[in-house]
């Protein structure tokens, strides 16, 4: 009797420019699968969740789930070739009428505001996006994905500034049904460019979005505010096994990092409070996974039987390399009002010498920064063919040539 291929769910982690780093993945994983001889399928992935910048991405390969292999290619042409003016208005004029009126009403807008009603809403105009959006998604497109058996489940993930809620919009091919958990809604929705806009909407540097939920407006910014449980998603839309992409560094590597005894920036501080808002909640909910994993592996049979949970099996690729000591690198090819204005909060310097470079490595939409993200992302998972062959069951053909092998992530539990 043949077994049935476990549905495989992807989840791509938010992170503004960061992002790039999941394309090289993707990007290395079709290479795998290509050696494989594994491309029947026209789609590896029939579950995708995704949040901020990696609701982008996933809502990209989903609207081409009939091709993945062009779909990967179509998002590194996207990577490839970026500019920051594509997402947010760099010229100056744009950052006149945002950033700088954004840091006048901080210091003495309370004067200001009372005969102008300046209400900047944002440090940066993220108009550009939206028609990025609309050339690179298309909702008509997802839905005949998955009328035509392609995709079996997509959902994007934002954060409600009025209620406080953090929600999951998601489209079907089932008829499941909205899940509530503490603090955490979904919601059934056809998935749009407004959809990608909030989720990838990052607290103070984009404004927020409305969108409808439950027949009320609500306004909505980056959907890693708040995300207790990164995995989730993924889960309740089928999701059996679960490949989840990071942007950014889940452990730190042994020994003592150099601190400074300077007073920090704003822009260290606004770095260090985004670090958290995206990098946090994956880790926290991978280890919670891994134990309640443990648990199970020590009950009886019978025991096992008689609880909901089940083993779910997640492989993580993360950064092997600091995203922001690679941005210090990069920070002089932000154009120059950009960097006029992120000098005013504290970014400055370069390479080691660099300031601030954690809140510029969000933003930083230029190609030679992404190029080097996405080239570490093929790196690091070809660094672990072995794990991906063995997560998706891939044989290795004889042609291929094997890198060296490194340690294969332990299955984890399901428990959503």
């Amino acid at each position: 009797m043949t077994v049935p291929t476990p549905i495989t769910g992807l989840v791509l982690t938010g992170g503004g420019a960061r992002a790039a780093y999941q394309v090289g993945v993707l990007k290395a994983i079709a290479q795998i699968r290509r050696d494989c001889g594994e491309v029947a399928a026209p789609n590896p992935f029939p579950v995708i969740a995704g949040t901020s910048a990696g609701a982008i991405n996933a809502t990209a390969l989903a609207c081409r789930a009939d091709d993945f292999d062009g779909a990967v290619r179509s998002l590194c042409e996207v990577w490839e070739n970026f500019h920051a003016e594509q997402v947010y208005r760099s010229d100056s004029l744009g950052v006149v009428r945002t950033g700088a009126r954004w840091l006048t009403m901080m210091s003495i807008g309370w004067v200001i505001a009372r005969w102008r009603r300046a209400r900047p809403r944002s440090l940066l105009d993220n108009t550009p996006l939206e028609g990025l959006l609309t050339r690179l998604v298309s909702t008509e497109r997802l839905q005949r994905m998955m009328r035509e058996g392609h995709l079996k489940g997509l959902a994007v993930t934002a954060s409600s500034y009025g209620s406080g809620l953090h929600v999951t919009f998601y489209d079907a091919v089932q008829d499941i049904v909205p899940w509530t958990r503490s603090q955490r809604v979904a919601v059934r929705q056809p998935i749009g460019v407004p959809h990608l806009m909030a989720s990838s909407a990052i607290p103070f540097l984009f404004p927020a979005v409305s969108l409808r939920i439950d027949g009320h407006t609500e306004y909505c910014g980056d959907g890693s505010m708040r995300q207790a449980a990164p995995i989730s998603p993924a889960v309740h839309l089928g999701g059996e096994r679960i490949l989840v992409v990071g942007a950014g560094r889940l452990q730190e590597p042994a020994g003592e990092r150099v601190g400074s005894s300077e007073y920090p920036s704003l822009a260290q501080i606004a770095g260090h409070a985004l670090s958290s808002i995206f990098l946090d909640a994956l880790a926290v909910d991978v280890e919670r996974l891994q134990r309640i994993n443990s648990t199970l592996a020590l009950l009886t049979p019978e025991a096992r039987a008689a609880t909901s949970l089940k083993p779910l099996e997640v492989l993580v690729i993360a950064p092997s390399q600091r995203l922001d000591d690679i941005a210090a690198k990069h920070l002089a090819e932000l154009p120059l009002p950009i960097r006029t204005l992120l000098r005013g909060v504290g970014v400055q310097g370069r390479g080691e010498d660099a300031r601030g470079a954690a809140l510029a490595s969000y933003l930083l939409f230029e190609a030679p920064y992404t190029r080097e993200l996405m080239a570490l992302g093929v790196a690091d998972t070809m660094q672990r063919r072995d794990a991906v062959r063995q997560f998706f069951g891939w044989s290795e053909r004889a042609a291929a040539a094997v890198p060296a092998r490194t340690a294969v992530d332990q299955p984890v539990a399901r428990a959503m």
